[in-house]
């Protein structure tokens, strides 16, 4: 059983058996007691202990630890821009959201990746994600770091702000309250070693406009302002990776012509900013033709998606000759079937984002009275959600990534069969899809291009909280 600690003292006790803590830094005294148990009860205290000072001090602890172990925050900026210019192999970069488990999961996505020498890998979460779930940037970022180092993982590790969305509704209401709260979110994330982010205004691109530059003005004009904000912020040495998006997910299939409308109008505002001279974006998100999650059938099962891989290659190839950037994105994948997936590093497509089907394995092989007790509370709690004509598979299949945060102890602590059941399962398809988008060996370019700049750890100091089903209503979901 773990060691939660309640009391500062406790804490150091734990410490104090692998690492020593003076004058501000860390020294690991004893790796072998670091990894077999002292990291367990330090993750365990940063997510569990009853007391929030404490909890603020573990995370803190971790990503000193980190820090002198060589498992490093990082940002995939300078990568991308080396695939830009060509100077890499084609591969897809899988960045994958950890809803729960997160610790565990990770663990084994390091294990592969060390098995395989692999780099190129991002761990994200996203805005909605970050409620439901109930992990603030701090802790997300901590239970990776700490998997690192269980998993005796050296390099960079690149943590990613995932679809930090701007909501249409709030934004027309109050423009610069909306943007205040996603700079508050992206100054939490950057604090806690997120240099990677995916700004969101996609929610508003206004299709009614006549001229394509005016359809993506609200979107380009906040990808500039959210820019300006994290490079000013951003810590020495470090170049946030950031992402913008053309085409919100799950609508209409994104253009050649709307990519050099954004590009233009986004170059063009930072100049009318005074801010030209601002490194920019690393990448850009389109639409294809998924939608995140998946369309569920009526039995449960999810439908066929017709995607247009011409859409990645034809605007990952002009943003690539034209802008420099490393290709475009694709969201909503998880639930691709197989045989598709060696097709993204064909087709100019940098990042590929993976969520929902690590959930579902999650609920597929989990203890029938887990699942039953969480199915019982969704119906319970969202049934305001239920829509006409929908049936109770199609119902819970879109619902219950909101089970997993009021849960999160539970899924945890469950018994080392049921946990080793999902994990396995996870490990292959972590395997599978590392093989696919063609990322083995990738290690060498992450070698070659990404500095480790040991920035200390920093946080707003704010907890996972209860988050209202109003307010889980209205946020988008990740893939």
């Amino acid at each position: 059983m773990y060691k939660i600690a309640g009391s500062t003292d406790e804490l150091q006790a734990i410490v104090s058996e692998a690492v020593t803590i003076s004058n501000g830094g860390v020294i690991i005294k004893d790796e072998d007691t670091l990894r077999e148990h002292v990291i367990d009860d330090l993750i365990y205290t940063a997510v569990f202990s009853d007391n929030p000072v404490v909890k603020e001090e573990a995370k803190m602890i971790i990503r000193e630890v980190a820090n002198e172990f060589g498992a490093v925050a990082s940002s995939i900026h300078d990568l991308y821009m080396a695939m830009g210019r060509g100077e890499t192999h084609s591969f897809t970069t899988p960045a994958m959201n950890i809803r729960g488990l997160t610790y565990d999961i990770a663990r084994r996505i390091f294990k592969v990746a060390i098995k395989n020498n692999v780099g190129a890998f991002i761990f994200e979460i996203a805005r909605s994600e970050i409620g439901y779930t109930y992990q603030r940037p701090s802790e997300y970022a901590s239970a990776v770091l700490a998997a690192a180092i269980k998993e005796g993982y050296r390099g960079p590790v690149f943590i990613q702000g995932d679809h930090f969305q701007f909501s249409a509704s709030s934004y027309k209401e109050d423009p610069e309250g909306e943007l205040k709260k996603i700079q508050e979110l992206t100054k939490e994330a950057i604090e806690a070693g997120f240099y990677n982010i995916d700004i969101d205004p996609s929610t508003l691109v206004d299709y009614s406009k006549d001229s394509l530059l005016e359809q993506q003005r609200e979107n380009y004009i906040n990808t500039a302002r959210m820019t300006e904000f994290i490079r000013a912020m951003e810590p020495e040495g470090i170049t946030v990776s950031i992402g913008a998006e053309i085409g919100h997910i799950g609508g209409k299939n994104s253009t050649p012509e709307e990519a050099e409308a954004f590009m233009e109008g986004y170059i063009n505002t930072l100049k009318d900013m005074g801010k030209s001279d601002l490194t920019g974006i690393s990448k850009i998100s389109v639409q294809t033709g998924t939608a995140h999650g998946g369309v569920p059938l009526p039995d449960g099962t999810v439908a066929e998606v017709k995607l247009d891989f011409s859409v990645l290659d034809s605007i990952g190839r002009l943003v690539k000759e034209r802008y420099g950037l490393s290709g475009t994105v694709q969201h909503g994948a998880s639930t691709l079937p197989d045989e598709l997936f060696d097709r993204f590093p064909e087709n100019n497509c940098s990042e590929i984002h993976l969520a929902t089907g690590f959930q579902n394995i999650m609920y597929d092989l989990a203890p029938e009275s887990l699942r039953e007790e969480i199915y019982a509370y969704i119906k319970e709690n969202f049934s305001s959600e239920w829509k006409e004509g929908q049936t109770e598979q199609q119902f819970l299949y879109k619902t219950r990534k909101k089970g997993l945060g009021p849960f999160k102890q539970k899924w945890w602590y469950l018994d080392s069969e049921s946990k080793g059941r999902i994990l396995d399962a996870l490990e292959d398809k972590f395997r599978f899809l590392f093989k696919k988008l063609n990322v083995f060996n990738t290690r060498q370019y992450t070698d070659k291009y990404i500095s480790l700049i040991k920035a200390p750890y920093k946080t707003s100091g704010k907890e996972p909280e209860q988050v209202s089903v109003k307010d889980l209503k209205l946020e988008e979901g990740a893939d």
